[in-house]
C-alpha cells in the first residue's frame, strides 16, 4: 500500500528511469552480499526518521522496493508533504528479505535527498509567512533529478520557477548585450516564442523602466539592496510581478520579502543538500 499524493509527483515512467539509472550505478549485476541470504525468506522492515523533517519521496522509494519485490508491503503512516517528528516510524514494510536488503540503499537515497529539498523550502517559506511572497526554486538542481527535487520543492511548500530552457523566457546581461538593448531582446523573444513567459533580469532602476516600456511578463531584480527593492516595488506600482534573486538565504530572505516584491528564488533549495536522518532496520523471518 502507497500513500495518498497531495502534490502531483512526476510522471510514473520518470520516475522508473530515475530508478534505473540509480540501481544501475549500485546493483550493476547484482547484490553479491544478498546473496547470503536464503532466496525465499521473508522480512519486515520500520523505516525511522531520526530528525524533524518534512517528507518528500514516497514514490521513488516505493519504485525502488517494487522493482525488485512488485509484492512487497508497504504501509505508508505519512504523506509526502508531511512533517515527521525525530523517532517517529513513518512506514512498515514486508516482503522478500533480499529484494529490501538491495532496494534499501537507492530507495534511501531518494527519500534522504528529496526530503532534505522539501525540509529547506519549508523552512524558507516559513521565514517569509504574513507576506505576500512565494518562495521559487531554480534550475541549480541534480543533474539528471531536477523534476524530481522540484517535486520536493513543492511538498515543501514552495513554488516551481521553469523547468528548464524551454518552458520560458529569461533575459540576462549577456542577451541584452547581444541584443544591443533590453527592448530589441524582448522585441526578439516575442517575435521567436510569442507564447512563453518572457522574463527580464535588471540591475538598476533604468533598466527597471525599460524593461517595463518593453512589456515584460516579469522582472528579476538582481542583487538589489533592500531600499532599492522597495523603490522598484513603488516604482513598478504593481504593473508586473517582481522577483528577487541573489544574496538570498534564510537570515535575509524575510527582510527581503517585506519589501513587497512578488517571489524570492532560491538556489540552496535545491544545491544545498544535506541528507535527512533516516534508518531502516529489518527483521529476517
Amino acid at each position: 500500500m502507497t500513500s495518498a499524493f497531495r502534490f502531483n509527483p512526476p510522471d510514473s515512467a520518470l520516475i522508473a528511469s530515475d530508478v534505473e539509472r540509480a540501481f544501475a550505478e549500485d546493483l550493476g549485476r547484482g547484490d553479491a552480499t544478498a546473496d547470503l541470504l536464503p532466496a525465499a525468506a521473508q522480512a519486515t522492515a520500520q523505516l525511522t526518521c531520526r530528525e524533524d523533517a518534512v517528507i518528500a519521496g514516497i514514490p521513488w522509494f516505493d519504485a525502488c522496493v517494487h522493482k525488485l519485490d512488485p509484492n512487497a508491503r508497504i504501509d505508508w503512516h505519512v504523506s509526502d508533504g508531511d512533517r515527521a517528528a525525530p523517532g517517529s516510524v513513518i512506514c512498515d514494510m514486508r516482503g522478500n528479505a533480499r529484494a529490501l536488503v538491495s532496494a534499501e540503499r537507492s530507495a534511501l537515497n531518494f527519500l534522504q535527498l528529496l526530503s532534505s529539498t522539501a525540509t529547506i523550502t519549508a523552512d524558507y517559506v516559513a521565514a517569509v509567512a504574513g507576506t505576500k511572497v512565494r518562495v521559487l526554486d531554480t534550475r541549480k538542481t541534480v543533474p539528471g533529478l531536477r523534476l524530481a527535487q522540484k517535486y520536493a520543492v513543492r511538498c515543501g511548500g514552495g513554488h516551481n520557477h521553469r523547468i528548464g530552457l524551454y518552458d520560458a523566457i529569461l533575459v540576462k546581461e549577456n542577451h541584452i548585450i547581444a541584443a544591443g538593448s533590453i527592448a530589441a531582446a524582448v522585441s526578439a523573444a516575442r517575435k521567436l516564442h510569442p507564447a512563453l513567459l518572457l522574463e527580464v533580469e535588471v540591475e538598476t532602476l533604468d533598466e527597471l523602466q525599460q524593461a517595463l516600456d518593453a512589456g515584460v511578463d516579469r522582472i528579476m531584480l538582481d542583487n538589489f539592496t533592500p531600499p532599492l527593492m522597495r523603490e522598484a516595488v513603488s516604482h513598478t506600482a504593481g504593473r508586473v510581478p517582481l522577483e528577487i534573486s541573489g544574496n538570498v538565504d534564510l537570515q535575509t530572505i524575510g527582510e527581503y520579502a517585506r519589501t513587497g516584491v512578488d517571489y524570492i528564488s532560491v538556489g540552496a533549495l535545491t544545491k544545498h543538500v544535506r541528507a535527512i536522518d533516516l534508518s531502516l532496520r529489518l527483521k529476517i523471518d
